[in-house]
């Protein structure tokens, strides 16, 4: 591993649940208190942008990007989903995946940005954590099997 890997945090065990992994990339439940179902998708190489990527690599990243958006759409049914991928603090690949309602502390602004209104922290109960994890699975192989 070189230097920069050593201290990166996406090349070392995730602290965070994982929903999904393969030998490519996993999917992890960030748990944040205010956006239940916040996932974030790692590559699991220590690689920083997305063209540095074979394009069937790019395309792999993606599909995993694409199935864990429709599950959470499928189980939380938000009114939006914003995907990002920064990596200006952390330059390994890796895709937010955050779904928003229009009563969450942020919206319509970005979640990163100034909280537009005081809310209870939202919860994603054990059921719907287990149908998202199921939906996840099945859209993950099922857009990898293609």
């Amino acid at each position: 591993m070189n230097l920069v890997a050593e201290h990166c945090p996406l090349c070392i065990p995730t602290p965070h649940e994982i929903l999904w992994q393969d030998d490519f990339c996993r999917v992890v439940l960030l748990n944040d208190a205010d956006y239940p179902a916040y996932c974030r998708v790692e590559l699991l190489a220590h690689i920083k942008e997305m063209t540095d990527l074979q394009p069937p690599q790019r395309a792999q990243m993606m599909k995993v990007v694409f199935a864990v958006e429709t599950a959470i759409r499928e189980v939380l049914n938000p009114t939006k989903i914003n995907l990002a991928s920064l990596g200006n603090k952390t330059p390994h690949i890796h895709w937010h995946l955050v779904p928003r309602f229009e009563n969450d502390k942020h919206f319509p602004n970005s979640h990163w940005g100034e909280a537009v209104r005081v809310v209870s922290p939202a919860q994603l109960d054990e059921s719907k954590k287990k149908l998202l994890i199921e939906k996840m699975h099945a859209h993950i192989t099922c857009a990898l099997s293609l």
